[in-house]
């Protein structure tokens, strides 16, 4: 009780960690002294994750946590399951699971000019594939070792598009919605059947600059498209977020200082969730 936060030796596994937000978190967790795994597509990327890391883990004088990368493809059943058992034979244990895999298809979306007649069924249902069942098969997988061991965290993705139906994104919002629900549902799952030990909530980030929503927030010279105003304009805040400010909440769900929360989207916006006319 003396430290809630502490996470020194916190077994974490990251799915989609080579993403711009994946990354800032997994190498903030490893400086605060857990151990990561970063699961991903991009061996090149999760390897040059990883000596970023290991560099600032070689200055730091405090840290004593560790990064690693693993290939994955989280619509692989197989694939999974070879990932944990790899994690399982280093460290015999997975503390937390963050689900941060995802990602949109320019036609599961409906540009200004579109209607929904133009929407790629193909296309949408692999965006609801990628997000939400790119979420189960994971927690179906690294949720085993933690019933097993009576405890654990698993931290969902959702967005923003989760609460309100937004123009455009009709695949993604579709699957992010699921992914709300979903935590919800494993919530319950988990305790009832597994004990108060493990913990299924969810963060919903507000607008952060990522290399998949780059191209429609921001011009090539940096400056804010029609919609990135927008999206300005209605977060009180006035800005759109830093990858950094995740980390926090993050940290705050996976410790023991949130241990008796659950079933909770935790909201991470600067307000926009909030905006009102």
């Amino acid at each position: 009780m003396n430290n809630l936060f502490n996470i020194q030796g916190n077994v974490t596994v990251i799915t989609g960690g080579t993403g711009v937000l994946g990354r800032t978190i997994a190498k903030y967790l490893a400086l605060n002294g857990a151990h990561v795994v970063i699961l991903g597509r991009k061996e090149d990327v999760g390897n040059q994750i990883v000596a970023e890391t290991n560099q600032a883990l070689l200055a730091s004088e405090t840290s004593v946590g560790s990064i690693r990368f693993l290939k994955t493809d989280v619509m692989n059943l197989d694939v999974v399951r070879q990932n944990c058992d790899e994690i399982l034979s280093v460290f015999g244990r997975v503390d937390t699971l963050l689900n941060a895999a995802g990602g949109n298809m320019k036609g599961a979306t409906i540009g200004p000019s579109e209607t929904f007649f133009d929407l790629d069924i193909s296309q949408f249902q692999t965006v609801l594939n990628l997000n939400l069942t790119g979420t189960v098969i994971p927690t179906q997988v690294f949720l085993r070792p933690m019933a097993a061991q009576g405890r654990g965290a698993i931290i969902n993705f959702s967005s923003m598009a989760a609460f309100r139906p937004m123009t455009r994104v009709c695949g993604y919002a579709a699957a992010k919605a699921g992914i709300s629900n979903f935590t919800q549902y494993m919530a319950h799952e988990t305790a009832r059947k597994f004990g108060e030990g493990i913990r299924v909530n969810a963060i919903a980030p507000g607008f952060f600059i990522t290399e998949q929503n780059r191209s429609l927030l921001t011009r090539p010279d940096g400056s804010l498209t029609e919609r990135g105003q927008d999206v300005v304009r209605q977060t009180p805040f006035g800005r759109m977020g830093d990858p950094e400010e995740l980390c926090g909440t993050i940290h705050y769900l996976m410790s023991e200082a949130s241990r008796f929360v659950t079933g909770t989207v935790a909201v991470v916006d600067g307000g926009f969730n909030i905006f009102a006319m």
